[in-house]
């Protein structure tokens, strides 16, 4: 079975390295609750449900949760076609998963808690707030955040011991890597457990501590935001600096076609967290990302960005407001 397959149990097998307690804390987590029912909260699901684990997926919109179930129905389809998944398998996982539109519903007898909500400070603290509230004190409490402090999150907690970071990747089922992040207050077998239960999932877990953007997007995002400058500055377009980017470091996706694909509001958003946490210049949002965020052109999900997206076209065009424009 490859590891893209439905596992039959939860954590149960005997993993090397890890000592009594956390090997006990890992054969625990059998129920798991995922809150927000977007992208990546319905990744997240897909891939806990696949594995065997009973999911409960938290969102307070109804359509939401009915969309996102639709999106994990398709994606598993596309697994049966591949032969990566039977037809009973599928089932077996959507037979996993529960969808509520309350938090004291979802969070019943949960052994481990994701929130997968919009990479919003706020928002995220009020939602530990609560989880810290409706769960047990063993309950281990996790961040899918791309940027934001672990360590502030905690300690809004009653246990930041127990808040970690596992930062999944865009789409999750097929993206192989989980960035760990530890606060500054988490302990040791936490840290331990939730990399073992990554690599469970069939992912490659990346242990990295608590600094603004951790190491993914502390590189990823401001090099996509140089390139954003360099096409305000009109040094290039955005073909061309895409281009150089694909054909000249051998990235599969250009810096600006992956911002699109990102969400620009969420690359302005992770620059904003970058700067105020280093309070350098460089990680000054550019000034054309600002204006394309607050003018409502946010990429692929707002159906133009850099470029412009037509819903069933795999075809690129670059959107006409960059064709031979300078800035």
């Amino acid at each position: 079975m490859s590891d893209t397959q439905l596992k039959d149990t939860a954590v149960t097998t005997q993993h090397a390295g890890c000592d009594d307690k956390t090997q006990r804390m890992l054969q625990q987590i059998k129920k798991v609750t995922v809150i927000g029912a977007g992208t990546m909260g319905n990744g997240i699901v897909h891939v806990f449900a696949q594995s065997g684990f009973d999911v409960r997926m938290m969102d307070i919109s109804q359509p939401s949760l009915d969309k996102a179930l639709a999106t994990i129905g398709k994606n598993m389809d596309r697994q049966v076609a591949k032969a990566q998944l039977t037809e009973e398998q599928k089932q077996k996982a959507l037979n996993h998963i529960q969808a509520f539109t309350t938090m004291e519903e979802a969070l019943k007898d949960a052994d481990l808690v994701i929130e997968a909500a919009t990479e919003n400070i706020d928002l995220k603290i009020k939602i530990f707030k609560e989880l810290d509230k409706l769960t047990s004190e063993n309950c281990i409490l996790a961040t899918n955040t791309s940027s934001i402090s672990i360590t502030r999150i905690g300690s809004h907690t009653s246990r930041p011991g127990k808040v970690i970071g596992m930062h999944f990747f865009n789409p999750v089922p097929v993206m192989k890597l989980v960035e760990i992040i530890n606060g500054y207050a988490t302990e040791k077998e936490v840290t331990e457990v939730i990399t073992e239960l990554a690599a469970y999932l069939g992912k490659v877990p990346a242990n990295v501590n608590d600094y603004p953007g951790f190491i993914s997007n502390r590189i990823l995002m401001p090099m996509i935001n140089e390139a954003i400058t360099a096409l305000q500055e009109g040094v290039a377009g955005v073909e061309d600096i895409d281009t150089v980017m694909k054909l000249g470091m051998a990235h599969p996706m250009g810096p600006l076609q992956l911002a699109d694909f990102i969400g620009l509001d969420t690359c302005y958003n992770i620059m904003n967290v970058l700067h105020m946490g280093f309070g350098h210049p460089k990680y000054a949002p550019a000034t054309l990302l600002a204006n394309m965020v607050q003018a409502g052109f946010l990429g692929a999900k707002s159906g133009e960005g850099f470029y412009k997206y037509t819903p069933g076209s795999k075809e690129l065009k670059v959107s006409e407001r960059f064709k031979n424009a300078r800035f």
